[in-house]
């Protein structure tokens, strides 16, 4: 702080010093100062000069400190204590609060139109589900099988989206939505392959399932859309008439590991350290029309609130592998006391 302040200050310094010369000069010049000892004059003025900045250092430094300490303790700006400023400090104070207060007004109008935007949106979701449904019983109904799995699949897939839009909308506030209970695995997997059922039946892919009889304490919610996004890349990249492989195992720390194995095109070297990156679509995605880049990234950044951890593991014309880690008890207790 000294030194900043010496800074700060270095105007005054240089003009004292050019002042101190003036007067060395004239003391030598002018006959009739003769008499005078220069060297004590030039102590008596050093020392009255740095006691006075002396002085004036720990009175601004303390008014300094008072004025941030009101700052960061007081919410409300215009109560700040501004007695102990000067009359020049107290005016930038004031120039201070009324950007403050400005910005604050704009953050809040900000909060308020994300907010009604938010609420717009998951109200818009909510009304597409209700026309969804009613697709869903026409499309069943279609008696040319073909026509009935096609239509399906693009059902399938607008359903999909949706559903990714809402739980986008709903991720900003996942710790005031989520509830952790008791969930089996296979369960939630079960149910997530059923729904890509008509999509699988296209392109003639299978599913080997191995050891799901696990349980996790989990957001049953919330891990049924990681799991569908995770599948839903699976499907979409996987050879055609092949099989995607599901199964669990315990690693060395205790903790779960679910597998999802396809055998597809897989993910490039350069590419898989970004496949979580929001709007990241990759190479084999540029390729392909059906690629938001958006799956991935809501699922992994849902994963991390909940504590679970996605690796992956691919080799390109070959296939990948996401791994779902979960926590273990030590790690459990830490997620539910945030």
């Amino acid at each position: 702080m000294l030194f900043l302040y010496i800074r700060e200050r270095w105007a005054w310094i240089v003009f004292f010093i050019l002042l101190l010369l003036i007067m060395n000069v004239l003391f030598y010049l002018d006959i009739g100062l003769s008499g005078i000892s220069i060297g004590y004059f030039n102590l008596i003025v050093i020392f009255l000069f740095l006691s006075f900045f002396g002085w004036r250092y720990f009175k601004e430094t303390a008014q300094f400190k008072n004025f941030l300490g009101n700052v960061f303790e007081n919410n409300n700006l215009s109560d700040l204590n501004a007695e102990n400023l000067s009359p020049y400090q107290r005016k930038y104070m004031e120039h201070f609060i009324r950007i403050l207060e400005k910005k604050e007004a704009l953050l809040n109008e900000t909060k308020i139109r994300v907010l009604e935007d938010t609420e717009d949106v998951l109200a818009w979701v909510h009304e597409m589900k209700t026309p969804l449904t009613a697709m869903k019983l026409m499309v069943e109904q279609v008696e040319d099988l073909k026509i009935q799995q096609k239509i399906e699949k693009e059902w399938v897939r607008i359903n999909y989206l949706l559903d990714q839009q809402l739980h986008n909308t709903r991720l900003a506030t996942i710790e005031k939505d989520n509830r952790f209970e008791i969930v089996e695995l296979k369960s939630v997997v079960y149910k997530e392959i059923k729904d890509f059922q008509s999509w699988c039946m296209e392109k003639g892919l299978g599913f080997q399932i191995d050891g799901l009889e696990q349980e996790v304490i989990t957001d049953r919610k919330w891990l049924s859309f990681i799991i569908r996004q995770v599948l839903s890349n699976a499907i979409k990249y996987s050879y055609e008439n092949t099989e995607i492989h599901l199964f669990t195992e315990i690693d060395d720390k205790e903790h779960l590991l679910l597998h999802i194995q396809d055998h597809g095109i897989g993910i490039p070297v350069e590419d898989i350290s970004r496949i979580f990156q929001k709007s990241f679509t990759g190479t084999v995605g540029r390729e392909s029309f059906q690629s938001t880049g958006m799956g991935l990234f809501l699922a992994n950044d849902a994963a991390k609130k909940l504590g679970i951890k996605i690796i992956v593991e691919s080799k390109v014309n070959e296939g990948s592998i996401f791994t779902l880690q979960f926590p273990n008890k030590n790690e459990y207790q830490e997620i539910l006391g945030r």
